[in-house]
């Protein structure tokens, strides 16, 4: 008898073991869905635009070393870095060392010895090759040079060498349009479009790359050659859709969207149908009317997505590559 009593006695801290495991799981089950705070976002339409992000260097579309043609001297220098010249202007004056050495010479015997050689052996003067812009000034009046020395440097106009990654390249066209943005005026954006395209790759890091020149519509005064870009080329646009917070859908196997909708006072779980995504939002094709709420997670600063959480956000179709 004492033996069916400890048998019943086993059975019953089995039980009641079991128990307690079972609403261990069910509450964390409960906090998994439940415990997460969410607001509330009713459905209405908007624009969804898709875009490619890649990043890039300011660099002169043509850069010119004005280089003179023989040994001498620098006897004035007309223009200073930043400058826009015409082509055909006069930049500076030279003396070839023959001249530089008779002219100090002729000072050395006084001011109409000067005079005199001045007018019979006048300076060289060294012409902009291009209409653009001083860049750099190398040397100063009085400077000795070579012929290999770049007197002045000068660039047509300012533009941004962009590494497009491959899976992108297929996107970007011509004279598409772009928005340029650089680190060093994160807050200012400049409005540009494609000018060409490379058409040979580069691999760094077994990541490849094509190279993209964008150029800017109009150049402001603050961008500089080596500034540091991040270009978002605009690939199409779609207006007046249903739109959705990314961080709404939850992705489940076999190729399964849902949401939660807020439908008289329950969460509803609810298949949708995705197209377009801008990385914050994503259009909905089927399965959501306009006005309807739905329920979008708001998770703490740190909080880490558990995998299979209905707020899970679909995949980042723009992200720079190669990065």
């Amino acid at each position: 008898m004492s033996a069916v009593v400890k048998n019943k006695k086993k059975l019953a801290v089995v039980i009641g073991l079991a128990l307690l495991v079972v609403i261990f799981f069910a509450k964390g089950l409960l906090k998994g869905t439940e415990g997460t705070p969410v607001r509330e976002y009713k459905v209405k339409k908007g624009d969804i635009t898709v875009t490619v992000l890649a990043t890039g260097m300011v660099q002169p579309e043509n850069r010119v070393d004005i280089k003179p043609p023989i040994n001498g001297r620098v006897e004035s220098i007309l223009v200073h870095e930043g400058a826009r010249v015409k082509k055909g202007q006069i930049l500076a004056y030279m003396s070839s060392t023959e001249r530089a050495a008779l002219m100090d010479a002729a000072r050395a015997k006084g001011a109409d010895e000067v005079k005199v050689w001045e007018d019979m052996y006048k300076p060289t003067p060294i012409l902009a090759p291009i209409t653009g812009t001083i860049i750099q000034r190398n040397l100063e009046s009085g400077q000795s040079f070579t012929s290999a020395d770049a007197v002045l440097v000068m660039s047509d106009r300012l533009t941004v060498k962009a590494q497009v990654d491959e899976t992108d390249i297929a996107s970007i066209k011509v004279k598409q349009t772009a928005k340029i943005t650089l680190d060093a005026y994160a807050d200012k954006s400049v409005r540009a479009v494609v000018a060409q395209i490379a058409f040979d790759a580069k691999t760094v890091n077994n990541v490849t790359t094509y190279e993209v020149d964008v150029l800017p519509l109009e150049t402001p005064a603050y961008m500089r050659s080596g500034m540091t870009a991040n270009v978002v080329f605009d690939i199409r646009s779609t207006k007046d859709v249903i739109v959705v917070p990314n961080s709404a859908f939850q992705f489940k196997d076999g190729g399964v969207v849902t949401v939660l909708v807020k439908a008289a006072d329950k969460r509803e779980e609810r298949t949708v149908t995705v197209g377009e995504t801008d990385n914050r939002h994503a259009q909905v094709l089927t399965g959501l009317a306009e006005d309807e709420i739905v329920l979008v997670p708001e998770y703490r600063p740190g909080e880490k997505k558990k995998s299979g959480s209905p707020f899970a956000p679909p995949g980042n179709r723009s992200k720079p590559r190669g990065q």
